[in-house]
């Protein structure tokens, strides 16, 4: 990664106001051109060609989208430090995608959701109190563990970030993350109006404390979201998380329950499970779990609305929002490599949770190859077959990313 010095206006406007000690016979002033000066930014760019075919009335949706970003980062002084980073994402005219934007595509085209413009993805303030304690201030990204409840949904070209405050330690054996969230900035937020909310407002604690060993790693966490215009979203999860092995074995555990909190309008609990286990096959390694988001006898499931949905019940992406009958995900996964070439194939396999009915099934096909260490590509491909929840779905895509 190439790093680059900043210029100085750029980063003293965000330290000035920290009040800065004294350190080594330094003025504060000459704390923040050091800061200026031995800070860096970082440049990335990211191209993705993406079509959906959908057995509906909606029109098929291509969209060729650019994600370009500049990170600026200071230098710490006195253990303080900033970082600012501004996203663009950019596509081509001849594009049509429902991107929930409202313009003459919405409702009449497959969703692509990735929403066009330039915006402030991250601008916070960091102190480093010790080598295993740091707190941030500010817009951030915040991920836990595998992201399945809080993540930064950075498949999409406009990434999810957080308004909040944010506290860690970390030694080697515990570490303990907590933050208090007044604002999520979602991946919809755009200068156009949209039929999504761009931003929530938020009352949100996230507490995430994990200790490891030889023995392998156990997570405790919980999540109280409450979210004043978006009551349904609103909900207080409590779990546990064991990943480890067991001779050539990983295994993966994890539990969780979860209520109505704040200003939910329904009284509901309901359950989360996760099993799994990966175990290597010859030259390949193959991963057989499955994931099962309860529901309260249909009338409400288990959600997680702050999480990377992409990563998990299928790529094409039509449980980013758990049934009411909840869910039950059985899946299969092979991965190897082809020459330089990384794949991997994974099939899903969706039922109801409460009730009998049968959702569907999924293939999801990925290849990877590095060009080099600054150039990257991706193929993938991802096929739902309904069997009454949804409509048949195919969706694929060609990325190339570039990191300076």
């Amino acid at each position: 990664m190439m790093k680059l010095r900043l210029p100085q206006s750029l980063t003293a406007l965000a330290l000035l106001g920290m009040g800065l000690p004294a350190a080594h016979g330094q003025s504060v002033v000459e704390q923040l051109g050091n800061a200026v000066s031995e800070g860096t930014v970082n440049f990335s760019m990211r191209f993705r060609h993406e079509t959906v075919d959908q057995d509906n009335a909606l029109a098929d949706a291509a969209a060729s989208t650019v994600l370009t970003r500049m990170t600026l980062q200071s230098a710490p002084v006195s253990g303080f430090s900033g970082v600012f980073e501004v996203d663009n994402v950019s596509t081509f005219a001849s594009d049509s995608y429902d991107s929930f934007v409202l313009d003459e595509y919405r409702g009449t085209h497959s969703i692509i959701a990735d929403p066009v413009g330039t915006e402030v993805n991250q601008a916070y303030l960091q102190y480093q109190a010790s080598e295993g304690f740091k707190a941030r201030l500010g817009m951030q990204r915040i991920v836990h563990a595998a992201q399945r409840f809080i993540g930064g949904v950075a498949w999409r070209q406009n990434e999810q970030t957080f308004d909040a405050f944010t506290a860690s330690y970390a030694d080697d054996t515990f570490s303990l993350d907590y933050s208090y969230v007044w604002n999520v900035n979602r991946i919809f937020n755009t200068s156009k109006p949209s039929a999504q909310l761009g931003d929530l407002d938020s009352d949100s604690h996230f507490l995430l404390a994990s200790t490891k060993g030889e023995w392998g790693t156990l997570s405790g966490f919980v999540y109280a979201l409450d979210f004043s215009a978006a009551g349904a979203l609103s909900s207080m999860t409590a779990g546990l998380s064991y990943t480890g092995t067991l001779g050539p074995a990983s295994i993966l555990a994890s539990f969780a329950t979860q209520n109505d909190f704040a200003n939910n309008p329904v009284d509901y609990s309901a359950n989360y499970i996760n099993l799994e286990a990966g175990l290597p096959v010859g030259p390949a390694r193959v991963i057989a779990g499955f994931e099962i988001l309860g529901s309260d006898s249909g009338i409400k499931s288990f959600t997680t609305p702050l999480a990377t949905l992409h990563k998990w019940q299928g790529w094409t992406d039509l449980f980013l929002g758990t049934p009411a009958s909840g869910i039950e995900d059985r899946y299969l996964t092979v991965s190897g490599n082809i020459g330089k070439v990384g794949v991997a194939a994974t099939y899903h396999d969706f039922q109801a949770e409460f009730g009998s009915a049968d959702y569907g099934g999924e293939w999801d096909l990925i290849a990877n190859f590095a060009i080099n260490e600054m150039v990257s590509t991706q193929l993938k491909y991802a096929t739902y077959d309904s069997d009454g929840y949804a409509v048949d779905t195919d969706k694929f895509w060609f990325m190339v990313n570039v990191v300076f």
